[in-house]
């Protein structure tokens, strides 16, 4: 297949990898053509850029900042986004052709520019619904439903819906919640669509080399928290169950990466003289993969107040270095049913900070730990290796 991939995140390869440069990159290795064109923040790149990476062309396009950003400029530059990704197709791309336009949602103000796409190039596209907007906004108290502003995303998050030959969900609740909340759309363009990555061989701990760089305990049990730490992830959660941690002598809390809400944790540990918690700027993917191997439990946490079913890929990281997993989440996402169903981890609504803190009390002194660990590896090799997303693709387009 000839593909082209509309995409809003895909670092470059020294700036380590994705489940979606990991898609990316299976795809071209499995015979397909495929041209990536990703937003890019203008403090990352000065003007657009088509060149190769990874063995394919990718088509930087500037479009402005829309990380680590106020919410009115993310929303200014995402309902721009569209009409300046399509001048840099046209000139870019306009003598190619393409079977597929592959894409994922947020934002879906991109639907636009992939309708305009499937038109152009005369083909069918792929949805990666990986967010279900603008209804997390309205859970996070971000947008109420009487701003015209949730008319206004709630119209094109219909016409996300509708404009996608397949809609692929990441888990059955997802799938679940779209036709309960959608009964005007067609269920034959429904699909599972699960977050997947590419598997390394396994390879049990052999040092601890970056746990002796940030002056990590040798004999703690290292709670690893890594990825984006915005309103989603229920920092200010985190930041409580910290407090009731101080200085524990057993569990030690290592929080990776960036987000609006990141600074939460940092004054926390700061004001409580947390001795036992760390934040760390985000690291390449191979620095990131080597510190996770060093660490003991891969922590996940949403807001307690979502009632659509997110499913944090981040997960995939933890079960890859045999981790075994906490997940404190709402009760809506079925993220729990697939911890406590396979014997994962551990999982606790994230509204309650009694039930975190037994969780974290038991999860710190539970034996099975190599076990859960492990179990979470097999059911990755099993059945989120990324071979299966191209396999899911092949299937509807080949």
């Amino acid at each position: 297949m000839k593909i082209l991939y509309i995409a809003t995140s895909f670092p470059q390869p020294h700036k380590g990898a994705t489940i979606y440069t990991d898609l990316a990159e299976e795809l071209y290795s499995q015979g397909h053509d495929i041209i990536v064109a990703v937003s890019e923040q203008r403090k990352n790149k000065a003007k657009t850029s088509f060149n190769e990476e990874r063995g394919f062309p990718v088509l930087r396009i500037v479009v402005g900042d829309f990380y680590d950003v106020n919410i009115a400029k993310k929303a200014f530059v995402q309902l721009r986004m569209p009409q300046v990704m399509k001048r840099a197709l046209k000139k870019y791309l306009k003598d190619y052709d393409f079977d597929l336009i592959l894409f994922e949602s947020p934002p879906v103000t991109n639907v636009n520019l992939v309708s305009w796409a499937m038109k152009r190039y005369k083909s069918e596209s792929y949805l990666m619904l990986k967010d279900i907007f603008p209804q997390n906004a309205v859970d996070l108290g971000i947008i109420k439903k009487i701003n015209p502003a949730y008319t206004y995303y709630k119209n094109q998050e219909k016409k996300l819906y509708k404009t996608p030959t397949y809609i692929g969900c990441m888990s059955e609740g997802n799938l679940s919640y779209i036709k309960q909340n959608n009964p005007w759309l067609d269920e034959d363009k429904l699909d599972i669509f699960p977050n997947t990555k590419k598997v390394g061989i396994y390879k049990p701990r052999q040092t601890l080399e970056y746990r002796n760089k940030l002056g990590i305990p040798e004999s703690s049990k290292v709670v690893l928290f890594g990825g984006n730490m915005g309103k989603p992830q229920y920092i200010e959660g985190l930041a409580e169950i910290l407090k009731k941690f101080v200085n524990d002598e057993v569990l030690y809390f290592l929080f990776v990466g960036r987000g609006t809400e990141r600074y939460i944790l940092e004054e926390t540990i700061k004001k409580y003289r947390i001795s036992n918690a760390k934040v760390i700027e985000n690291l390449p993917r191979d620095s990131y993969e080597k510190l996770t191997q060093e660490c003991d439990i891969g922590l996940i946490s949403l807001h307690p107040n979502f009632t659509i079913p997110n499913y944090p890929s981040r997960i995939l990281s933890y079960m890859e270095y045999a981790m075994p997993i906490l997940a404190l989440t709402d009760k809506n996402t079925d993220i729990k049913e697939l911890i406590t169903n396979n014997n994962l981890g551990y999982w606790a609504f994230s509204g309650d900070t009694e039930n975190v803190v037994t969780a974290l009390k038991n999860l710190k002194e539970d034996h099975r730990l190599n076990e859960m660990g492990h179990n979470g590896r097999k059911y990755l090799e099993n059945n989120l290796k990324v071979k299966r997303s191209v396999e899911i693709l092949e299937s509807h387009f080949s």
